[in-house]
């Protein structure tokens, strides 16, 4: 009798012995999705995962804006290069070019402009000389050509000198270790006195008759 209570002891136990297992291959085949497998699912074939954290998109906004921005008609071309143009002036007007550079050439502008010279006469000069001794003139008129044209070489000879032993002597006073070469600086001087003083660049910054 106790065998035989065994043996239907022992069946009665195999079938929960094949449920419990059969629900523990349930539980472990089906298991929780997390969030870092569902975006990893969601993502292309090609992706490859980069180290530590993803490397983001580059913005394609500015790209965009400037692929979309509308080209300029002939019109509107023509009048931005004359406004670059104009602009270009007035910033040489205003601060001159490389070879303005520098408080020496500084020092010479501000004695050039600081007094009248012969030079600013020259050119017209030149040009009534030019026409007054043609050979259609009387000789009296090419003969006060020729004389007019010898006195503006002797002025701007002697104007030229005064302006050079002027900067020579301001610059020793006040640049007395300066590196700057004096031909330079005095023919950069002279070629401004004989220009005229509304055309000179950059443009004066002293007044007629301020010292210097």
């Amino acid at each position: 009798m106790c065998t035989g209570r065994r043996r239907l002891a022992t069946l009665h136990h195999v079938p929960s012995l094949f449920r419990r297992k059969s629900t523990a291959v349930v539980d472990d085949a089906v298991t929780e999705v997390t969030a870092d497998e569902t975006s990893d699912s969601a993502r292309p074939r090609g992706y490859t995962p980069a180290k530590g954290r993803e490397t983001p998109k580059r913005p394609t906004a500015n790209r965009r804006v400037a692929a979309a921005s509308k080209p300029l008609s002939k019109e509107e071309a023509k009048e931005r290069r004359r406004r670059l143009r104009a602009e270009a002036a007035e910033e040489f007007r205003r601060e001159g070019g490389p070879r303005d550079r520098g408080p020496e050439r500084l020092l010479a502008r501000n004695v050039v402009d600081s007094r009248r010279t012969v030079g600013t006469w020259f050119f017209g000069g030149a040009l009534v000389v030019l026409i007054g001794s043609s050979a259609a003139m009387p000789p009296t008129v090419r003969l006060v050509s020729n004389v007019l044209w010898a006195a503006l070489a002797i002025g701007v000879v002697i104007d030229s000198i005064l302006i050079s032993r002027k900067i020579k002597k301001l610059v020793r006073e006040r640049f007395p270790t300066t590196g700057q070469r004096m031909g330079s600086l005095y023919l950069y001087a002279i070629m401004r006195s004989i220009t005229f003083r509304k055309m000179r660049a950059p443009g004066p910054r002293v007044n007629l008759g301020d010292p210097i």
